[in-house]
């Protein structure tokens, strides 16, 4: 059997405001053609289909082609879970008409855990696959906050919980299964311990960065589909336990990173072989600093380099001793006939005496956490409360969410 493993498309994503509709959508025609050319018997995606929890219409209308079009292909069998960007009831509301299709959606966990194990079978009726279908794990999921509890125990409540959740699901299928010939395959949208993430990748969890070690799944599992961090990845140096990485680098910060997905080779429950299928740059994304002589050097050499594909944007960073009257104006006139667009242009300035240089940040560019700490620190906060605050501000988030989705 062979099986597709993608994550975080986070479709209807804008970059600084400028949506990224086209890319996705090339990304979306090259992942159809690979699973038609793969003959791929099953898609996972694992978590953040879209960017928000509601998503503009021109992401539905990807989403649901991409769908339509499948059926078309020999794939049999998707299943689709909710990630952290993701509104549960967005994605479970066609989840019966999708079900008619061999698509399973599980926005959140269910009441009922069994609920959440889903067969894969074949025109015979017989199961190819379980899949112990885990989204993202809401703090309503795991545990009720306990009065009086800090920072540190509810980090370890909530990594406890997790754990404990695959333990129960490894528990109901192992009771209803014992030792089946067919794969059988988890999902999960959260940050394992030990995964390498993007710089600029800050909404990690509502607790911590590590929620759960690599060895910590059950063994049960002869594969874990993760998602949610947005570089490719073993996890833990284990074989079977992977993020299969967002599908288009989502900011600067992701401009080194191959993007990719994972085509699984099993025989029965043997994992034989994993496939990295490398996705093409749609649109490449460059940082560039310097004085300015060097960036205007370096604009000119890299738009003069031949290209195919969407026009590349910029990150424009002008290191100086000094003001640079009209730089934003100057910079556009140079780049005006050329095949680029300056998506961002800042200015970094290294005061006289060396002392430390000063970057003021543009809050734009900056996420929700980053943008929390920085008053904290404004208001004196201390640093060895920082944990602790962060913590909570996550959970306040999480609530938010959810009130939200409630409406």
């Amino acid at each position: 059997m062979k099986i597709i493993h993608t994550s975080d498309w986070h479709l209807g994503q804008k970059l600084l405001y400028n949506d990224r509709e086209e890319e996705h959508r090339l990304a979306l025609d090259w992942l159809l053609d690979h699973i038609d050319q793969t003959q791929a018997d099953g898609l996972i995606i694992a978590g953040d289909v879209f960017d928000i929890g509601n998503p503009p219409n021109y992401a539905r209308r990807l989403y649901y082609r991409f769908l339509t079009r499948l059926q078309s292909t020999h794939c049999r069998h998707v299943l689709i879970i909710g990630g952290n960007h993701d509104s549960p009831a967005m994605l479970d509301a066609p989840k019966e008409l999708l079900e008619a299709l061999n698509i399973h959606v599980l926005g959140a966990v269910s009441e009922d855990i069994s609920d959440d194990i889903i067969e894969w079978k074949n025109e015979a009726g017989h199961v190819e696959a379980i899949l112990a279908a885990v989204p993202f794990l809401r703090d309503r999921d795991l545990h009720y906050s306990v009065a009086g509890e800090g920072g540190v125990e509810r980090i370890e409540r909530i990594k406890a919980a997790i754990k404990a959740y695959y333990e129960k699901i490894a528990a109901v299928i192992h009771q209803k299964y014992g030792q089946p010939t067919v794969p059988i395959i988890a999902t999960g949208h959260l940050y394992a311990s030990g995964a390498d993430a993007p710089p600029g990748q800050d909404n990690i969890y509502i607790g911590d960065r590590e929620n759960i070690k690599a060895d910590q799944f059950p063994a049960l599992f002869d594969y874990v589909a993760l998602g949610h961090i947005h570089r490719p990845q073993m996890v833990g140096g284990l074989h079977h336990i992977r993020y299969s990485g967002s599908i288009i680098p989502l900011s600067f910060s992701e401009t080194q990173d191959d993007k990719s997905v994972y085509l699984l080779h099993f025989e029965g429950r043997q994992l034989q072989n994993v496939d990295v299928l490398p996705i093409p740059v749609f649109r490449r994304l460059k940082n560039i600093q310097g004085s300015l002589q060097q960036v205007e050097e370096s604009l000119l050499q890299f738009a003069q380099k031949e290209r195919a594909g969407l026009t590349p944007w910029i990150d424009v960073l002008v290191q100086t001793d000094q003001l640079i009257p009209q730089l934003d104006q100057r910079l556009a006139d140079l780049t005006a006939d050329l095949p680029i667009q300056l998506l961002k242009i800042r200015l970094e300035r290294r005061l006289a005496l060396q002392e430390p240089t000063i970057a003021m940040p543009d809050l734009e560019e900056l996420q929700e956490m980053e943008v929390f700490k920085m008053k904290c620190l404004a208001y004196g906060s201390p640093p060895e409360e920082m944990e602790e605050l962060e913590t909570t501000f996550r959970e306040l988030q999480t609530w938010m969410q959810e009130m939200e989705e409630d409406l």
